[in-house]
């Protein structure tokens, strides 16, 4: 085989390695394309992670904030002429969306899709964190765009809700996440840190092969089973953000569009302290909790080798 026949555009490196041929065992030249057929499939392995998680975040907003303005706006008569879903239909609505979006990034990126996924994994299962601000800032935009499409989409019927040009927490809470009247601060915090911790723990038994792991590909039909939990069992409180980039790219959008300072002004920052931060201390303490009782992998900064063990090993010859 020569060069030529791989065709002009590719950039070929050759390895030996011995191939079978149908007809004959025979020694090949392994050819390996390393640019790629064209000229935009380089500069796509630059960006190609973070575009996972951008896109897995604005499918789960379509399918989440849109299930939300279905059902709520639909329950004024010059929207439609009777309320469609309920709350089970919110609740499946976003363990649709959790699912889609997994699966259209998780063999890409891993399937993050959350900001404190991100940062739990980086701090306790060695995730690059190099990579953690540019998976952080494509999950938060991925929200900003999918809510700015479910906005598009329901435009008009807002209008109706509202009234034209009206915009209040009322359609606010469409896209976005507020508690309750009855919860105070502690219980809304709380709430968004227990359901966090729960799906971080989950997540991590997914995936441990010494545990019960998810066959291949079943990750999205997990996760659709999970949040359809979370959200039916302790979703109605604070409306379960789990996830601050499902929160707040949805309320940098409702800024952008007109809904004013209340955004970020609502019970003291409740953007910042239950939405965000909530989530991210759950995601870390449910990663403490998985890692230091039940996971035995090494690839947890709670198994890493201590002095005595390392020394062990080498006098066994074990380590390299």
């Amino acid at each position: 085989m020569s060069d030529s026949s791989l065709g002009h555009h590719s950039m070929i490196e050759k390895k030996g390695v011995q191939t079978t041929d149908h007809n004959e065992n025979v020694d090949h030249e392994l050819y390996v394309d390393t640019r790629g057929p064209n000229w935009w499939w380089k500069y796509r392995q630059m960006f190609r992670e973070p575009m996972a998680e951008f896109a897995g975040v604005m499918i789960l907003i379509i399918f989440g904030a849109g299930v939300d303005c279905q059902v709520v706006l639909s329950d004024n008569t010059g929207v439609a002429s009777g309320q469609k879903g309920s709350y089970l239909s919110i609740s499946f609505g976003w363990a649709v969306g959790t699912a889609l979006g997994v699966w259209v990034s998780g063999g890409i990126s891993g399937g993050h899709i959350n900001p404190a996924v991100t940062l739990a994994l980086a701090t306790y299962r060695k995730f690059p964190w190099k990579k953690v601000p540019i998976y952080i800032f494509a999950q938060i935009m991925g929200g900003l765009v999918g809510a700015a499409l479910v906005y598009a989409n329901y435009f008009h019927a807002i209008d109706i809700f509202e009234g034209p040009g009206i915009r209040t927490q009322a359609t606010a809470s469409l896209f976005s996440t507020y508690a309750l009247d009855y919860m105070t601060s502690v219980s809304c915090f709380f709430s968004e840190f227990l359901a966090t911790a729960v799906l971080m723990i989950m997540v991590l038994a997914s995936g441990d092969k010494d545990n019960m792991p998810l066959p291949f590909g079943l990750g999205p039909l997990f996760l659709f089973i999970l949040i359809l939990g979370i959200g039916a069992s302790l979703g109605m409180q604070t409306a379960y953000a789990l996830n601050p980039a499902r929160d707040l790219g949805p309320r940098f959008f409702l800024a952008m569009a007109g809904y004013g300072k209340d955004l970020f002004t609502y019970r003291s920052q409740y953007w910042l302290w239950c939405p965000i931060l909530g989530p991210v201390l759950g995601a870390q303490v449910g990663a403490i909790f998985y890692d230091a009782f039940l996971y035995n992998g090494d690839d947890s900064v709670f198994n890493t080798p201590d002095a005595r063990s390392t020394q062990r090993r080498r006098d066994l010859g074990t380590l390299a």
